[in-house]
């Protein structure tokens, strides 16, 4: 057989048919000849191969499909025909569905494929052909890329420079986005086969681009087009480089390659993306959809077939032609990767446009999952997050424009927006926020503050209470209105109108209500259906008492919309406080029969709270008590199935929980709901009721009070009466009354507060009455009382509201108050008999105690003179010693002269201190030891005495008492001093001097001694002391003794 020939063996015999593969005839003829003559199998897929190089891939596919049951496989070794007839035809099939556009008929090729390879699987399922095939069957698949790799791993392990396999390994690496990986692949095959094709440089230059190396895959495109020029994806590599240079001639350059590689392959879908995206930018809209349109219809690759769509409807976007522009986007979404988002961009602004937020927000987290710091989708979330009324939403909200805020700090709006989320949770942020954006207005924008942001500004201070910073805000912002109408005065009017109404609240709130009802009055004026005005209007009324002028605003209101809510909702509260439940009942109904009010929560509530109130009158009848409930509940329910955080409702089941006597069902819902906000009164009224049921009369008193504190500037009567109701049952009676008389001076008219005054007053008076210590006048004031109160409890039974309580109760507790009065008498008398035995008890411990005080104070007044006394001797003694004293200080000049005769003795030196020194009277004499004396001198008080006094050093005291002599005494103190003993020659000459016998002087030392006792007993307080001279001292006593004698 000829190389370029194929011979067909005719069966029985030895002859062949040989076939020219150049002039091969028609497929059927030869198909019929191979099945006529029963071919071996080989002969088949041989011929099979030769038509498909040819181009008549039916024939090919035709010739190995029949080979599958009439080929003749008699022969050795045929499974390797098997195993290459059925591989083949399954990788035709592959390759088919790859190119087919139509999805069935895709899947259809699939399964056959599938089919192939299944079949070729039983008879060799490690041949490296078939495991190649496999793999790559399974790559383009694109969801078993796992068994692909696993294909090419075992290949690889038996040929480790299997280029199909390098290669396919580059490619589920590339996929995987291990581009290193990938790239490695690549260079293995490169270094395995040299003359590689230009797709493995191609590939080559896609991993450097992947990598952040623009340069090696410039370099790698331009070597695959030195190979292959007409290679449309190097062309396009190298077209994108130039684009993205961003350079005026490297775009021409960029769509000059793009135009070169349209040329070579018109079909090719990137190329036509990115023409289309080009003529973008250059606004011809009518190109980018000509050229977008045939690269999807060109393409099955779902990610081109994503940005064909996406240019499509961007250039319907910018044409304003929304609806195809929603199509194509949202088919670009179903498309496009999980990184591809412009899509989902798109259409979230077409979702905006036809006001779905709920759609647009899910297409923008998309966006800003893969985007996470993109600003313009943080700043639309963030404004579709504002609008919203749930609470993770506004959340959302607030961290994306805070985040916003952070990074871009000179953004009004998203201060604005960010503002505008925090007026509902933050005030005081809310105003911070306002405040950046009026700096940024007033220094970088270099604008006014526009009237809104003022008005909001003012509202803000409203709601913290600053209401002259609120005043001053709403006076600007009009003023801004004002100047502003010139621009568009159809708007700064309207607005005008609301900033009007908001000072007119305001002056409300500051209780200026002639300034606040001239305000209403001028908007309706120029606006007469304002209805929020005759509404304020009425409630102004309604303040003041005026019941009947309020209902005429409401009814005025009404006249402009019959059907406004808000006017029937008033006058039903109006009829609701003057405990007309039938009219009030009708007035709510009427609201919810309206469709566009049917689900009104404010009038379900009011309903509710009608057959609640129900419940507190007296009825006897079970059922009908039951029906009550029933209803209330089921209105309660239907609020809280809209509204699940609505607290009124939950308060309101609880009150039915409580009246079912569900007393720790009701605490829970109670204890939920004051968890939720603490500024809710009635809460903490029925917290305080569910303590009075389990008992907790203390804490329910503590409730009650904290309430009154807490949420009431005035005495307020119902709250007073829970009061005086936990009291009583915790005991305290007094203070019952004392409250419930506080409330009767509230409301002096209350039929149901005079009954429990009156029911409190007979209790307190029989307590006081049976309790046999009290004093009488206790038991007077109990009797008092109880005719006080057998008088209400009559007048209630004949004048009373039996709407409120029993009359025939009040009837009765009037004749247990008589009863109580006809034993009276005892009681007062038994209390008058106690009292007077008290008074005489007393009587006589007062007379006891007046002979005491009489005793103490005559004791008192002779200890006083005794005292009197004493101090007068001592003063008189005082005087007298003074006076015996006053010479002692008095130098005797006589005595100074005779001191100074002297001369044959021993002399002595004075200083200039007036102490009296032993020494020698000349300079040359032997010096002998001198003693200095030390000698107290009195402090007399003597105010004329200037004389200089020195503290002179002490000296030690002799251990033997008995040396001292009465001499040697000069001190009147308790503490004792002795002279030192003068030498005996001084004592000669001393004695020689006077003259005196010893019992002269013994006399003389006797009397000063005597006069030392006489100051130590009278305690005469020595001050200070005079030093004199011993001599001085000497001579003045015996000058004493002399005159004493």
């Amino acid at each position: 057989m000829a190389s370029g020939s194929v011979e067909i063996p005719l069966r029985d015999t030895d002859e062949v048919i040989e076939l020219e593969l150049s002039q091969l005839p028609e497929g059927e003829e030869v198909l019929s000849i191979l099945k006529q003559e029963q071919a071996p199998l080989n002969v088949w897929v041989t011929l099979a191969l030769e038509y498909h190089k040819q181009g008549c891939t039916e024939d090919f596919s035709k010739i190995l499909e029949a080979s599958r049951s009439d080929a003749n496989i008699q022969y050795p070794d045929f499974e390797k025909d098997q195993m290459r007839a059925l591989d083949t035809l399954a990788a035709y099939y592959v390759q088919q569905a790859n190119k087919e556009n139509n999805k069935d008929k895709r899947r259809e090729l699939f399964t056959q494929a599938t089919l192939l390879y299944t079949t070729a699987d039983k008879i060799n399922m490690y041949d490296q052909n078939h495991l190649l095939g496999r793999a790559y069957f399974c790559l383009l698949e694109g969801d078993k890329m796992e068994q692909a790799d696993t294909q090419f791993n075992f290949v690889l392990n038996q040929n480790g420079t299997s280029i199909p396999s390098l290669l396919g390994r580059a490619c589920i690496a590339h996929n995987k986005k291990d581009y290193r990986g990938a790239l490695a692949y690549y260079k293995k095959a490169m270094r395995t086969n040299h003359s590689c094709p230009a797709s493995v440089r191609l590939g080559m230059g896609y991993c450097f681009i992947k990598l952040g190396k623009p340069d090696k895959a410039r370099m790698a495109f331009e070597r695959a087009l030195n190979l292959d020029g007409q290679c449309v994806g190097a062309l396009v590599g190298l077209a994108i480089l130039e684009l993205n240079s961003k350079s005026q001639d490297a775009i021409k350059n960029g769509v000059q390659l793009l135009s070169k590689a349209y040329t070579i392959d018109a079909s090719n879908p990137m190329v036509l993306n990115h023409l289309a995206n080009h003529f973008f930018y250059k606004k011809d809209y009518q190109k980018v959809q000509h050229l977008a349109l045939h690269a999807f219809h060109n393409t099955e690759n779902e990610a081109m077939r994503a940005e064909s769509c996406y240019q499509l409807a961007r250039a319907f976007h910018v044409q304003e032609d929304y609806d195809q522009a929603f199509q194509y986007y949202y088919q670009s979404t179903q498309f496009a990767s999980q990184n591809f988002v412009l899509p989902h961009f798109g259409l979230g602004q077409m979702y905006i446009h036809r006001g779905d937020k709920d759609n647009a927000s899910q297409c923008f987290e998309k966006v800003l999952k893969s985007q996470p710091d993109n600003y313009e989708t943080m700043k639309i979330l963030g404004s579709l997050y504002a609008g919203s009324s749930d609470e993770d939403k506004l959340d959302k909200a607030k961290t994306h424009l805070k985040k916003i805020t952070e990074h871009f700090p000179d953004d009004v709006e998203a201060w604005i927006e960010l503002a505008q989320i925090l007026e509902g949770s933050d005030i005081q942020g809310s105003l911070s926020a306002y405040g950046a954006a009026t700096q940024i207005l007033k220094e970088k924008v270099h604008a006014d503050v526009p009237p809104e942001i003022l008005n909001n500004v003012a509202s803000l201070h409203v709601r913290l209470g600053n209401l002259k910073e609120a005043k001053k805000c709403y006076e600007a912002a009009l003023e801004r209105a004002h100047s502003d109408a010139s621009h568009d005065e159809t708007y700064y009017s309207a607005i005008s109108v609301t900033m009007t109404y908001n000072l007119a609240r305001l002056h409300e709130g500051l209780s200026e209500q002639d300034k606040a009802e001239k305000l209403y009055k001028n908007i309706l004026r120029e606006h007469p259906n304002y209805i929020d005005c005759y509404l304020r209007l009425g409630v102004m009324a309604r303040d003041r008492g005026n019941i009947y002028d309020a209902s005429d605003w409401f009814k005025e209101a009404l006249q402009i919309n019959q059907d406004h809510p808000d006017a029937w909702s008033l006058i039903g509260n109006l009829h609701l406080a003057k405990q007309e439940y039938g009219p009030g009942q009708k007035k709510f109904d009427r609201i919810l029969q309206q469709p566009a009010t049917k689900d009104d929560a404010y009038s379900m509530i009011a309903l509710g709270n009608v057959w609640l109130q129900t419940l507190y009158q007296p009825i006897r009848d079970k059922d009908k008590e039951k029906r009550h409930q029933d209803r209330a509940l089921l209105y309660y329910k239907a609020v809280l199935r809209n509204d699940p955080r609505n607290i009124w409702a939950a308060n309101g089941i609880g009150c039915i929980l409580a009246h079912k006597k569900c007393v720790n069902e009701a605490r829970d819902v109670f204890a939920q709901v004051r968890e939720a906000t603490a500024d809710f009164s009635d809460v903490w009224l029925n917290i305080g009721h569910i303590y009075v049921e389990q008992r907790q009369y203390q804490a329910a008193v503590q409730m009650y009070e904290n309430c009154l504190k807490k949420f009431y500037k005035y005495h307020n009567t119902e709250v007073m009466v829970y009061l005086a109701r936990a009291y009583y049952k915790l005991g305290k009676l007094k203070e019952c009354k004392t409250i419930l008389l506080k409330a009767r001076h509230v409301s002096p008219y209350d039929s149901l507060l005079l009954y429990n005054l009156s029911l409190v007053m007979q209790k307190l008076s029989e307590s006081i009455l049976k309790d046999e210590k009290c004093n009488l006048k206790a038991v007077l004031r109990a009797v008092s009382d109880l005719e006080m109160a057998q008088k209400f409890f009559t007048y209630l039974s004949q004048h009373g509201d039996k709407m409120k309580f029993d009359l025939t109760q009040a009837s009765s507790e009037a004749r247990k108050c008589s009863d109580l009065l006809s034993q009276a008498q005892y009681h007062v008398g038994r209390a008058r008999k106690l009292d007077d035995e008290e008074q005489q008890i007393k009587k006589r411990y007062n007379e006891q105690q007046e002979v005491l005080r009489k005793k103490q104070l005559e004791e008192e007044t002779a200890k006083q003179r005794q005292k009197e006394e004493v101090e007068k001797k001592m003063r008189e003694a005082r005087e007298l010693f003074k006076e015996k004293t006053k010479n002692l200080l008095q130098f005797d000049q006589a005595f100074e002269e005779r001191s100074k005769k002297g001369g044959g003795k021993r002399g002595r030196k004075k200083d200039e201190d007036g102490f009296i020194c032993d020494g020698s009277s000349s300079d040359n004499a032997p010096r002998k030891k001198n003693v200095t004396t030390k000698v107290s001198h009195f402090h007399l008080d003597d105010e004329n005495d200037t004389r200089p006094k020195k503290q002179v050093k002490k000296k030690r005291r002799p251990k033997n008492q008995d040396d001292i002599s009465d001499d040697d005494i000069t001190d009147t103190g308790e503490n004792k001093r002795r002279k030192p003993k003068p030498n005996r020659k001084w004592k000669e000459d001393k004695g020689g001097d006077d003259g005196l016998s010893t019992k002269q002087r013994a006399k003389i030392k006797s009397k000063a001694f005597l006069m030392l006792m006489l100051m130590r007993n009278c305690r005469l307080m020595i001050i200070a002391r005079k030093t004199l001279p011993v001599r001085v001292v000497l001579r003045k006593q015996r000058n004493l003794a002399r005159d004493a004698e």
